[in-house]
């Protein structure tokens, strides 16, 4: 039912781009470290996905609710979905799929920056709604300057889902955020900023926008890795206060959301 609502309420006006492959450099600001990512070409919506009979971005948009709605878009065009997901809500990505899925950070960062090195792709009022603004709510896609690769909206308007995991060792299955939202002000819509939500999160500022492209072998691809997500929730010893490793049965529950 809920794959059926979606199916009939979204869509993604203004199609895909065609993003080039090339070369980021991605950093873990509690880690203090970097990593160099090569990406392969791949597509990504022009847009966040909109309503049908609007052009506001559709919000809010849990992560779990985003991946049903990427096999459902899939499906309606005969492509294989992406994502196998369990009664238990466990979603595993085949990455030799060639239907709709989320985006993992590194395309989603390399896609939004378009060539560029700075902390946007232009200047914040020409590029993005964000409380410089001064609205009330999510605006209508592509009324801003879009980047060198014809996507509108990366920054500011709605906070974007992508695959992969915020960070599985301090906030257990949170997934990943970025761009910046139409409350938010200039230092938190940026190109490289990230925020964490549970999967189940329901926040007023959060959507997501679609990829595609078959871009990897089983368990990895584009940046991302299912070995890497072990290896960063592992912690030897007692936890941190407030800590909740991906897999750790001793873990506590924390807030819905997390920057």
């Amino acid at each position: 039912m809920v794959e059926r609502t979606l199916a009939h309420t979204f869509a993604s006006p203004l199609g895909l781009s065609l993003i080039p492959g090339g070369e980021i450099v991605l950093r873990d600001a509690r880690t203090g470290s970097t990593r160099t990512v090569t990406l392969e070409a791949f597509e990504l919506a022009r847009t966040p996905v909109t309503g049908r009979t609007d052009a506001t971005p559709r919000h809010p948009i849990t992560w779990n609710d985003a991946v049903r709605y990427c096999n459902t878009a899939s499906r309606a065009e005969g492509l294989a979905p992406a994502y196998a997901i369990t009664d238990g809500g466990t979603v595993e990505w085949n990455t030799a799929a060639d239907g709709y899925r989320l985006p993992t950070e590194a395309e989603w960062e390399w896609a939004c920056r378009a060539g560029t090195t700075g902390p946007t792709y232009g200047p914040l009022a020409e590029i993005a709604w964000t409380a410089a603004d001064d609205v009330a709510a999510a605006q209508a896609v592509a009324l801003k300057t879009p980047n060198a690769f014809g996507l509108f909206d990366t920054i500011g308007n709605v906070w974007e889902w992508c695959w992969d995991y915020a960070d599985p060792a301090r906030y257990g299955d949170y997934r990943s955020l970025r761009g910046g939202g139409w409350a938010d002000e200039a230092w938190s819509c940026r190109a490289s900023v990230r925020r964490g939500s549970a999967p189940d999160a329901v926040i007023d500022d959060v959507g997501f926008r679609l990829a595609r492209g078959a871009v990897g072998e089983p368990g990895q691809a584009q940046g991302w890795s299912a070995d890497a997500d072990t290896r960063r929730a592992h912690i030897a010893g007692p936890l941190p206060v407030g800590w909740t490793p991906l897999g750790r049965r001793d873990q506590a529950p924390l807030n819905r959301s997390a920057r």
